[in-house]
């Protein structure tokens, strides 16, 4: 499809209900590492992002594209290239929300946009999202989503080198294991994530890729680990891919000038390069 059919999407919203449940939470709990005590129970404030397991995509496996995504062309438009990736999102928390309690997700699709990349053809998709709880609204969250052609080998981007004085670290152990756990818990059927033939054979990846979602959670545990308290907004991105054969570090370090009050995060490969870039902000 041309680019003036693929923005007939924009404007386009969506509205879904979900929950995330006491057993829900308790697999979140034993799917991300390092996480110790007991798993929050009924009526306890979930934990930031894990609301991403409220709303899976409830599509008939007959209707999955061979990537294991669901098919394009209803809330999101047809677009004819092959790789999906969620590239970012920024989000506001205005108040907590709790397991077990009902939770609505109102969805606008706000804009398409086509660019030429190096590596070719490129469609970036943004949608908001609304996430109100009995309270109120709870979360404004906005979602960027690329798309791109399957490259015919492994063509990493530029490398962004680690902070090389972080005010902490902390080292995450990765397996196939954890990448198919989390991908279960959220029904996300992304072959990278857990088909290693498919990921390496067919995309082209060095491994199984771990997943933005799965690194923007553990970077906002441990924005909250360090300040005592959850941000009031976070936004990230992801520049450089992750794979389950290398453990990950997370990095954090406080922000200065017009990023005072701010902490930096981003999480490392071995080789010394940033995957993922983040941006935790509290209110005083």
């Amino acid at each position: 499809m041309d680019q003036i059919n693929l923005k007939g999407w924009e404007g386009r919203t969506a509205s879904l209900t979900g929950h995330v449940s006491a057993m829900q939470a308790a697999m979140i709990h034993a799917t991300l590492p390092g996480r110790s005590g007991p798993a929050p129970r009924e009526g306890d404030p979930l934990p930031q992002l894990w609301h991403w397991c409220a709303f899976p995509p409830l599509a008939a496996t007959e209707d999955l594209g061979r990537d294991g995504h669901t098919r394009l062309g209803d809330f999101l438009p047809p677009v004819a290239l092959d790789r999906r990736m969620w590239a970012g999102g920024a989000l506001t928390f205005h108040a907590p929300l709790r397991v077990g309690e009902p939770i609505r997700r109102q969805s606008k699709l706000l804009s398409v946009e086509e660019k030429d990349g190096a590596s070719g053809p490129m469609i970036f998709v943004t949608v908001t999202h609304e996430i109100h709880g009995p309270r109120g609204l709870a979360i404004h969250e906005r979602q960027d989503i690329v798309y791109l052609q399957i490259p015919e080998s492994y063509r990493p981007p530029r490398a962004i080198p680690a902070p090389q004085s972080p005010s902490f670290s902390r080292d995450i152990a990765m397996s196939a294991p954890l990448l198919f756990r989390y991908s279960a818990v959220t029904f996300n059927a992304h072959r990278i994530h857990y088909d290693l033939p498919y990921a390496t054979g067919i995309e082209h990846y060095p491994g199984l890729v771990v997943h933005g979602p799965l690194q923007a959670t553990l970077l906002i545990d441990a924005a909250t680990r360090w300040r005592g308290e959850p941000p009031a907004a976070f936004r990230f991105r992801g520049v450089h891919p992750l794979f389950h054969t290398d453990d990950l570090r997370l990095m954090g370090t406080p922000g200065t000038g017009q990023n005072d009050g701010a902490l930096d995060l981003c999480t490392v490969a071995p080789a010394g390069h940033q995957g993922m870039q983040a941006t935790a902000r509290w209110l005083d």
